[in-house]
């Protein structure tokens, strides 16, 4: 037997024809259950790898995917990509993660480095919602699904939550505790999350006719937060600093401890998104949790789908979010006001 193993050396040990060895390894027959599992206890026992190569250029696939996420460094696109991964991996196919800072000719040449590397398809969080060159010619070039983005011009498929009614339910719990004035800080004004998540805000200051209240536009980080709310004069005779996501209420309240103002008693604080450090962090963090996970994981279904298919899927998935309160915020009395 010569060193590299092959699907012959396979068949001869386990007993089968190299037909159903081939059909086991790429899923293309069924195969009764106890001869795949004899076939799969041969291929570890043997060390066996296919050859990824011989494989492309036989189906025209290499069983990999693209993704481009706009900042490495944010929690909630780590647990985006771990849900894709985790459901790509058992499928068979591997991941290029590609980082774009944020920046939209750096999305379009890590684009084309994908394309050189003959990407089956291409999952895609960008920094915002209008890069021409995916809309107007990667979309007809190979299967595309977008993550916490939708690009409504464009035929492509998406997978998101509802940013909309996730902010309203968060803004409608927040008047129920008596919160009468807020800041909103916002994320990215391009991104399809921060738009959604600004109206509802407006919609619910219109609606409930709130007569004080500000929107400051920041990116979604840390360092927006505590920048936007010392700008601010810490929220003084503002009930609540709504964020547009964690990362920003961190930075906020890590400013009014600073400050000497304490959250919640005399300002609450709440975020978006519930990444993993929001439990954590202190005051824990009053926010709105997104099925992150899953929305990676389901991105990474559908995209497959159409891959397999071969046939685009002109449909989106929008998922529910839950509302979760903690220590950021409380009811709010007259006497736990910041005053002017």
């Amino acid at each position: 037997m010569s060193d590299k193993i092959t699907i012959k050396d396979i068949a001869k040990k386990s007993g089968v024809s190299i037909s159903t060895v081939s059909r086991v390894i790429n899923k293309t027959y069924p195969v009764r259950k106890e001869v795949a599992e004899k076939v799969q206890q041969t291929i570890q026992e043997l060390n066996y790898t296919p050859d990824l190569m011989a494989k492309s250029l036989k189906t025209g696939k290499t069983s990999t995917i693209g993704l481009i996420i706009p900042d490495i460094s944010n929690p909630f696109f780590a647990s985006l990509v771990k849900g894709a991964e985790s459901y790509l991996s058992k499928k068979g196919y591997s991941l290029i993660i590609c980082n774009s800072n944020q920046d939209m000719k750096e999305e379009t040449r890590l684009i084309n480095i994908l394309l050189s590397k003959k990407i089956d398809g291409l999952l895609f969080t960008g920094s915002a919602n209008h890069n021409k060159f995916l809309q107007e010619k990667v979309i007809d070039m190979l299967p595309v699904v977008f993550m916490d983005r939708a690009f409504v011009k464009t035929n492509g498929s998406y997978v998101l939550s509802d940013s909309y009614n996730g902010m309203l339910d968060l803004l409608n719990y927040m008047y129920g505790a008596n919160h009468r004035s807020y800041i909103y800080i916002s994320g990215n004004k391009d991104t399809l999350s921060a738009g959604e998540r600004t109206k509802a805000f407006s919609d619910f200051v219109k609606e409930k006719k709130i007569e004080k209240y500000r929107i400051y536009q920041a990116q979604y980080d840390y360092e927006s937060g505590y920048k936007a709310i010392k700008a601010m004069d810490c929220g003084k005779g503002y009930d609540a600093v709504i964020c547009g996501n964690d990362l920003i209420a961190y930075g906020v309240i890590e400013a009014l401890k600073n400050s000497g103002v304490n959250v919640p008693y005399n300002i609450s604080v709440t975020g978006y998104d519930d990444i993993m450090f929001s439990r954590m962090f202190s005051p824990s963090l009053t926010t709105v949790r997104q099925p992150i996970y899953d929305i990676g994981s389901k991105s990474a279904e559908k995209l497959l789908k159409i891959i397999e298919n071969n046939k685009k899927i002109k449909n989106g998935i929008i998922l529910k979010n839950e509302l979760v309160i903690r220590e950021s915020t409380m009811i709010r009395s007259d006497c736990s006001r910041q005053k002017d």
